[in-house]
């Protein structure tokens, strides 16, 4: 006996890449799992679809687009220009290279990211810190917007907005700037200091919302409260 319910039509590939540009963020969401999952369709679309999105923002559809054809269509990846030294484009104040920073962002190699984000920002602190092997807070306020915001933006767009230094400040904000309420939400031990063991960290995409890119915390907040209330990174927020 017929139910009466008219049948369920799926949504094309053509349909699916128009919402990840103009849906709501829900809907973006769950349209990235349902694209991946006519990936074989995305390479003779890919490089049409990308013309919809900035290289100099920061929109994770676009990554997201690139993440899906890493993971199922790597070769296509060759057809598509810009993408062998990084899609987006990502400018420094200082000649710093972030090729090597979105490609590992783009493979969803966030551990090697995240390590390359460290040297980056002892890089923007200067000499002194880059000897050292760390950064001090008092060092963050005269460090280059530009490559901040550039830092940010490539962790914003590969990882469907879930992780980089805005994420953290938004999510630190909603939570009355309490930092011992954020360490949990975000994944990191509650007594908020962090040192790299193996396997102390979920480095993927299945980790909690502002995960990465991480901060040491063992002198305490102030180095990733410097981080977060930076002008170039607080405009973005």
């Amino acid at each position: 006996m017929l139910s009466g319910r008219p049948p369920t039509t799926q949504p094309g590939i053509d349909q699916l890449l128009d919402r990840l540009v103009s849906g709501s963020s829900r809907q973006k969401r769950s349209t990235a799992s349902a694209l991946e999952k006519v990936s074989e369709q995305l390479p003779e679309k890919a490089e049409e679809a990308l013309k919809s999105y900035s290289r100099d923002g920061d929109d994770w559809g676009a990554g997201w687009i690139l993440q899906i054809l890493q993971r199922h269509q790597p070769a296509a990846l060759e057809a598509i220009p810009g993408v062998s030294g990084g899609w987006f484009h990502a400018p420094s104040s200082l000649d710093i290279d972030y090729t090597h920073l979105q490609q590992a962002l783009l493979r969803e190699h966030f551990e090697e990211a995240d390590r390359l984000t460290s040297c980056a920002l002892r890089e923007l602190a200067g000499e002194k810190a880059v000897q050292r092997g760390y950064v001090y807070f008092s060092e963050v306020p005269p460090m280059e917007s530009l490559d901040l915001t550039t830092i940010d933006r490539l962790w914003v767009a590969y990882s469907q907005g879930r992780f980089g230094f805005t994420v953290q400040a938004r999510l630190l904000s909603a939570l009355g700037g309490r930092y011992e309420r954020l360490w949990p939400k975000i994944g990191w031990k509650n007594e908020g200091v962090w040192t790299r063991y193996p396997g102390s960290f979920l480095w993927s995409m299945d980790a909690p919302e502002g995960h990465m890119p991480l901060v040491n915390q063992l002198r305490g907040v102030r180095l990733m409260d410097a981080l977060l209330q930076h002008p170039g990174l607080a405009i973005r927020t």
